[in-house]
């Protein structure tokens, strides 16, 4: 265990209930997001990597915010939010949804929670959907109730996870399905738990709804993992990328939609339901995109980290597009990425290459996801 010290970021920079729980346990470095500090180092990356393929991690992501939205128009008004047709959501379950604009961008990439009947919650990527949903709530002239609830999620993902969560609740737990919620508690302390996780692994996320147990079920969940592998961790840029995972701000933007990045399935544009941007959306579909997201192969020595830039990629000297997300697949033993391309450079095979600070490197549009592109493994029923 490593001794407590000061990380500074200001106090306008909030805490998770576990920051106290994953300096203790070996954190050594945050980034911000959400404006709150998130573990992005609990030593070597690629030792992070292989502990969640191999065994289990446990993340703090406390900066996954929940907007909660409650009242009599609750499920209109969350139709109102996504292109998504939630009309099937039954209570318990979970989709993962884009936020858009009037344009058509994209705001947000959560995941949805249904928890009763007029109660949801959207998990959140990095941007502030608070404020834009209670600003759309202002002028909607429905009944609903826009809040930040006192929610913290953790993630536990990992081939043993589901043994973990075992230990920690039973046999009951191991017929959770994907993509399916539970309420649960644990010695007392209030929970949602899903079989959901930004890791392309078997995993689940577990929701505290009460902060002030954060430290005891931090070390509550570790004390019955150890003996199971459970490692600390934080969430890993390397199989998120091998996932095909997005990460706002970085693969996707307002200025993004959802067609470039091929997540049609995620628009249901002809519902009745209304949703902010359908016609945008409408018209982008039917007069087709001008880029697209695509994996690349980057011929290069092992990339040290993913990349901390946007890098400009070039199609036979003229530039077509750029880097999103790059970094070093020690499984693959490939240098891979996702990046946003002209439609003319974005078929399977095409050469290109990227230019960074250190030169430039050719690269060749790949299949994405890199590993598991039908996410068996996440999927899978391990009961």
């Amino acid at each position: 265990m490593m001794q407590t010290q000061e990380f500074g970021f200001g106090t306008q920079i909030r805490k998770s209930p576990y920051f106290d729980a994953t300096v203790r346990w070996g954190a050594q470095g945050f980034s911000v997001y959400n404006h709150m500090y998130i573990p992005r180092d609990f030593g070597d990356p690629e030792q992070n990597f292989w502990n969640l393929v191999n065994d289990a991690i446990l993340c703090d992501v406390g900066v996954e915010r929940q907007v909660e939205i409650t009242g009599p128009d609750a499920a209109r008004f969350t139709q109102m939010l996504t292109p998504r047709d939630l009309s099937n959501m039954a209570v318990g379950q979970c989709k993962y949804v884009l936020i858009t604009n009037g344009e058509g961008g994209i705001l947000n990439d959560p995941i949805l929670l249904r928890l009763a009947e007029n109660h949801f919650w959207l998990s959140l990527a990095d941007s502030d959907i608070l404020l834009w949903a209670q600003g759309v709530a202002v002028h909607s002239g429905l009944n609903v109730k826009i809040t930040e609830p006192d929610v913290s999620p953790l993630q536990l993902q990992g081939p043993k996870s589901g043994e973990i969560m075992r230990a920690l609740f039973g046999d009951e737990i191991m017929d959770l399905r994907y993509y399916w919620l539970r309420e649960l508690e644990l010695d007392g302390i209030p929970l949602i738990v899903s079989r959901t996780g930004w890791s392309s692994e078997l995993g689940y996320e577990i929701y505290l709804r009460d902060g002030a147990y954060g430290d005891a079920l931090w070390e509550r969940i570790m004390a019955t993992g150890l003996p199971l592998g459970l490692k600390p961790g934080h969430t890993s840029s390397i199989r998120r990328i091998e996932g095909g995972m997005l990460s706002y701000h970085a693969d996707a933007d307002t200025t993004t939609n959802p067609f470039e990045l091929g997540l049609d399935r995620l628009c249901n544009l002809d519902m009745d339901a209304e949703f902010i941007g359908k016609f945008a959306l409408q018209r982008i579909r039917d007069n087709g995109v001008s880029r697209k997201q695509v994996g690349l192969i980057l011929d290069c020595d092992p990339l040290q980290g993913p990349n901390t830039a946007f890098w400009t990629v070039f199609h036979e000297g003229e530039a077509v597009g750029k880097v999103t997300s790059a970094v070093y697949s020690p499984r693959l033993q490939k240098n891979i990425a996702l990046a946003m391309v002209s439609v003319e450079c974005a078929g399977l095979g095409t050469e290109l290459s990227v230019a960074r600070h250190s030169g430039e490197m050719t690269a060749r549009v790949a299949e994405r996801p890199f590993y598991d592109p039908r996410k068996s493994i996440a999927v899978a029923n391990r009961a």
